[in-house]
């Protein structure tokens, strides 16, 4: 299928049923989540927890850092346990033992024989997983040997949570802060949070044999185990990888098959007197501060990493006192999205006018007033953030001014909307600059058309951030923030990028307009066709029923087809970027283009497949495997994209001037070799080693402080430092190089070169 028209159908068609699919499963979701009890009261009638309760316990925890210290159903940092599951264990261990005392007059349920732990575990079993709540009454009735170990459980964590001397060396390992939690009617509510997330993951579905979370985590005392829906469709996500490639290598054989006319390519850069106008000029400010957002992320990166083997100290200083880890961490992923979303943003404001060749009243304006909006919701959403950590902006503040807890989407309400409404205005400053060209009968007014329905799905898919409130289901708030996470960044980010790299290829006259579309709205329909529902593996154990779960193994499985093409856009670009002897000039930024390439095939397929089945990812999430896909796909694919972008507007910015190769040279290799270091030194055998754990001892087990304070993890960790290293330089270098091209500008000799000089472009025949 090459008519553009007929992509065009089939790109509207597979949007308007992915999305349709996927608000169903939204629906889904919220029919089968697990309930959030009025009261839970034991059989004798006295109340332990409201609802009340659970719903404050849940802001204390998000005030904290939520998500960034420790997780919760396995979403989050990997230093503190899975609350979750470590409160569901403490849990059982205190009836086993309780229960050993009593029956058999042991010391407790480790000393009992095997025949009698059988039985201990065959009581605890029936009486966690059955489902005790009355939805007529909202009421969940517990015995009251549960509510005293729900005492004692939550007796620990007001402990570990405050100043106890007692609990000291356990905040130490979990990198916690003393008096994370200063208040104790906070530190005993939030418990009540816990204990509601550990029951959901015990409890048994109405009329079903599973659990809210599909029995996870793995707990093999209650016999919490992959349920046989995770086999079947883990299964079927490899016959429908296998499929999907087999059918992608026969288009593309059919595709290329036939003889396209040569494409003569121009002698000189078409692009090399392109006059910026003022507009893309005050484009670079956006790229200046990208470097200083990527620089302060990687220093924070280290500090986070370094936390792990220190918990409160850095080399002696009592650094938690002031950035604790929950802030570290926090600004530290929250700013790889932020200067990556920066690169999109300033590349998508310079590229509209060099499009149309047309440059809206006010631009220059509005481009300026967005790069001042945008600095001030970064510093404003941090500070706000600091302060939350700190226990210093109170609960009732917390949601809109401070910590939302959610990873990639903890800023505070307030800043959400602010951002929202720079998107907005991103989105209308690039609109009316590619207006004219979308009106007009241009050739390339359908690359220019995808570029901006991807501007519009960036500016109004940010809304999915703003569709949760403050005491919105746990269950609920995880669907949209992976609409957020997964289609804004995964998603959308992507075809725009996909969109500007082949509107720049035309532009250099190095791919005839018809045969770049084409391929963009394949590349596009492809990608969408597992990543709109591939959204839904995020979601396997966040309460969701079995269908979301079918439907995630499915789609996600397709995400990695895309992938099998790769090798063959990889190769095209090197060919591209060696056509012609002035290509030498985007040597750099196709080089960065090729990294992508790579780290799409290992980041995003290799170890994004290795976690994404069902029965992968009930033994992964969470573990340190979960990070090896996050950073090899994050930074290797959208953030080697991002400065690839980046290199091509400045190159446009500064079209006379020389550029330093080596400075580029070592950037590129030192980060790509850096990643890769960081990614097989520590992360890779890491998480190896804790899903043996898992597998062996229950997921409890490989998140807990005796298995992360073991001496080979701290060896693990400290073996990050020379590909944290390699890593810096790298982006040292290309600070460095931006620098120099404005303080220390070198004017390329503008001597042309002859015709008839160099030799010949592949198999086109026509000359350099």
């Amino acid at each position: 299928m090459t008519n553009t028209k007929q992509l065009w159908i089939f790109l509207a068609v597979l949007l308007g049923v992915s999305f349709a699919v996927l608000l169903w499963s939204g629906n889904q979701i919220y029919q089968a989540a697990p309930p959030v009890p009025e009261e839970v009261v034991t059989t004798e009638g006295e109340t332990v927890y409201t609802r009340a309760d659970i719903e404050k316990g849940r802001r204390v925890w998000q005030s904290m850092g939520g998500m960034q210290l420790g997780s919760i159903w396995g979403h989050g940092g990997y230093v503190a346990p899975d609350w979750s599951a470590d409160w569901l264990h403490r849990e059982l261990m205190f009836l086993l033992d309780r229960w050993a005392q009593e029956e058999y007059d042991t010391a407790g349920y480790e000393e009992s024989s095997n025949q009698q732990k059988a039985a201990l575990r065959g009581r605890l079993t029936a009486q966690m997983r059955e489902n005790t709540y009355d939805p007529e009454s909202g009421t969940i009735t517990i015995s009251q040997d549960r509510a005293e170990a729900i005492e004692a459980v939550s007796a620990h964590y007001e402990s570990l949570f405050g100043n106890d001397p007692e609990t000291a060396d356990l905040r130490e390992a979990y990198a916690m802060k003393n008096d994370t939690v200063p208040d104790p009617e906070n530190r005993q509510v939030m418990s009540a949070f816990f204990w509601w997330s550990a029951w959901s993951a015990a409890t048994e579905r109405p009329n079903d044999s599973i659990t809210y979370t599909n029995n996870w985590p793995s707990e093999p005392l209650i016999e919490n185990r992959p349920p046989s829906s995770t086999f079947l469709w883990s299964a079927f996500s490899v016959i429908f990888l296998l499929g999907g490639i087999a059918l992608l290598g026969w288009h593309y054989a059919v595709s290329h098959s036939r003889e396209e006319e040569p494409h003569r390519l121009p002698e000189f850069d078409p692009m090399r007197h392109l006059k910026p106008t003022p507009s893309m000029m005050a484009t670079a400010k956006y790229f200046w501060v990208l470097l200083a957002l990527f620089l302060l992320q990687i220093l924070l990166g280290a500090i986070t990493a370094h936390y792990q083997v220190e918990g409160q100290v850095m080399y002696g200083f009592e650094l938690a006192e002031i950035l604790p880890y929950s802030i570290t961490r926090t600004w530290h992923t929250q700013l790889a999205v932020l200067w990556i979303a920066l690169a999109w943003l300033g590349t998508g404001l310079y590229i509209a006018p060099a499009v149309s060749n047309y440059e809206p009243p006010y631009q220059r304006l509005g481009v300026n007033l967005l790069w001042l909006c945008l600095l001030i919701i970064v510093v404003g959403a941090f500070v706000g953030q600091w302060l939350a950590v700190m226990q210093e902006l109170g609960l009732e503040n917390n949601f809109y001014f401070g910590h939302q807890g959610w990873e990639y989407a903890d800023i505070g309400r307030f800043w959400q909307y602010f951002l929202f409404i720079g998107l907005l205005l991103w989105l209308f400053l690039v609109g009316r600059a590619l207006w004219p060209t979308l009106t007009g009968n241009s050739e390339s007014r359908s690359i220019v058309g995808l570029l901006f329905l991807s501007t519009v799905a960036i500016g109004l898919f940010f809304g999915a951030a703003l569709m949760w409130g403050e005491n919105t289901h746990l269950s609920i708030v995880e669907y949209w923030r992976w609409w957020l996470v997964h289609l804004w960044v995964e998603g959308f980010f992507e075809v725009f990028a996909t969109a500007v790299i082949a509107f720049l290829f035309t532009r250099l006259g190095l791919l005839p307009v018809r045969t770049a579309t084409v391929a963009v709205l394949f590349a596009t329909i492809i990608f969408m066709a597992g990543g709109v529902l591939g959204t839904l593996h995020h979601l396997y154990f966040a309460g969701s029923p079995t269908p979301v779960l079918a439907l995630g193994a499915s789609f996600s499985a397709l995400e990695v087809v895309p992938l099998a093409y790769v090798g063959f856009e990889a190769y095209h670009h090197y060919r591209l970027g060696v056509a012609t002897r002035w290509m030498q000039r985007y040597r750099w930024p196709v080089m960065f283009f090729l990294a992508v390439a790579f780290w799409n095939l290992v980041g995003a397929g290799l170890f994004g497949f290795l976690i994404n089945p069902p029965l992968s990812l009930y033994y992964m999430q969470g573990l340190n495997l979960t990070p090896l896909h996050g950073h090899t796909a994050l930074f290797g694919v959208y953030g080697m994209l991002g400065i690839g972008l980046v290199l091509f507007c400045l190159r446009g910015i500064k079209p006379n001037l020389a550029w330093p190769e080596g400075t580029l040279k070592v950037s590129f290799w030192c980060l790509n070799i850096g990643l890769a270091l960081m990614a097989l030194l520590t992360l890779l055998p890491l998480g190896v080693m804790q899903l043996f754990a898992s597998l062996e001892h229950g997921y409890w087990y490989a998140r807990s402080a005796e298995f992360m304070q073991q001496p080979i993890v701290d060896l693990l960790v400290w073996l990050r430092v020379p590909g944290d290293t390699i890593f810096s330089i790298g982006a040292l270098a290309l600070a460095y190089f931006v620098i120099r091209l404005w303080v220390f500008p070198r004017r390329e000799d503008e001597q042309p070169v002859e015709q008839g000089e160099g030799a010949y472009a592949g198999s086109t025949g026509y000359r350099r």
